[in-house]
């Protein structure tokens, strides 16, 4: 099928607008051949709105799509050649498991012994070959799911196209889909484009995140880099836990900058940027990039800690600085876990990088 040799996606300063609202905001994505790519943010950041002009449902105000290099945006969706799994899977109810998933073969003129052939390959790629005669009703939604899925890859689509798939699912049967789109994935080399509000989903399956607020891309990475480097205050704060303290940049040298906290300590941080002097800044530190220490020394400030819950092999900690804000720390649980009163002091891991943002600017 064509989907194994992967296609690449090229989305240009594509622009959408409902009315007055602005949707989507001058987005430029470029995406690998064989490369699943989620598009993750809040409600109304756009990412439905892009997933459907790629998928021809919405015609852009501005920019173009292209698969391969060849621009797409002349041709009605059904011409476009994406496989698409909707949140409510979309199958046809009156239909039976295999009708389903030859629909869009049958739509498009494929000989019947062509379309059986692709029914049992496809049904067998996701074991439900012993399901072919069920109605959609008699199926679970996880089952429902992956009909959903052998519809998709049925047509041989350059490109597939998930629309929170995953999200009508409990969570343990979701963990599973997520693995089994993942192994779907590799297994036929698609490109992928998946659209979530679940930052650990996006994390767990795609290869790169786009992280979308108010129509437009704060930062499109790797998982990791995502996490571990945020680009801006909000990609910090959506993506996974992060505590935030406000201070003031007092001089930035040689890819540091000192930052003198509200919470009453001067530190260190390593940062790509020079800060002014003087500069309202934010200071975001996961918590497991901070540490609880017995005594005062540079870089410290004084916490009281109200709660310690045991996390499997981790102790989060909850605190409060001298100027309100909540922290949460996570350290390995060593021993028993002791309820802990007064105060203490916390700093940073040596080899933590937070991040250090402009609140005048929010980067």
């Amino acid at each position: 099928m064509s989907g194994e040799q992967g296609h690449t996606l090229d989305i240009d300063s594509v622009t959408h607008r409902y009315g007055p609202v602005t949707a989507v905001a001058d987005v430029s994505l470029a995406v690998r051949a064989g490369e699943i790519v989620a598009l993750l943010g809040p409600s109304g950041c756009g990412k439905t709105t892009l997933l459907r002009v790629v998928a021809g449902f919405v015609r852009q105000s501005a920019g173009s799509v292209r698969i391969d290099g060849k621009a797409i945006d002349h041709l009605p969706a059904n011409l476009r050649n994406v496989g698409i799994v909707f949140q409510s899977y979309a199958l046809f109810p009156h239909m039976t498991v295999a009708h389903n998933v030859a629909y869009g073969l049958q739509a498009r003129g494929v000989p019947r012994g062509d379309v059986r052939r692709a029914v049992e390959r496809f049904l067998e790629v996701v074991r439900l070959t012993d399901f072919r005669d069920r109605l959609p009703r008699q199926l679970s939604g996880g089952q429902q799911q992956r009909v959903a899925v052998a519809r998709a890859l049925a047509v041989a689509p350059t490109v597939m196209l998930l629309d929170e798939p995953f999200s009508a699912l409990d969570k343990g049967l979701r963990l599973d889909m997520q693995i089994e789109i993942k192994r779907l994935q590799r297994q036929f080399g698609l490109t992928a484009i998946l659209v979530t509000h679940d930052q650990d989903e996006a994390m767990s399956v795609a290869d790169r995140i786009a992280v979308m607020n108010h129509g437009r891309v704060e930062q499109f990475d790797t998982p990791i880099a995502v996490y571990d480097r945020p680009a801006t205050l909000f990609v910090s704060g959506f993506i996974g836990t992060t505590n935030l303290l406000r201070g003031r940049a007092l001089e930035s040298a040689n890819g540091t900058t000192l930052v003198e906290l509200e919470a009453g300590a001067k530190l260190t941080v390593p940062t790509d940027r020079a800060f002014a002097a003087g500069a309202a800044v934010m200071l975001s530190a996961r918590p497991e990039q901070l540490r609880l220490h017995a005594e005062a020394a540079a870089g410290r400030w004084r916490v009281h800690r109200r709660l310690a819950v045991p996390l499997g092999p981790n102790t989060m900690h909850d605190l409060e600085t001298r100027d309100g804000v909540t922290l949460k720390l996570v350290e390995p649980r060593l021993g028993p876990s002791v309820e802990p009163t007064g105060d203490a002091w916390c700093g940073l891991r040596p080899d933590a990088r937070p991040g250090l943002f402009d609140i005048a600017t929010s980067t």
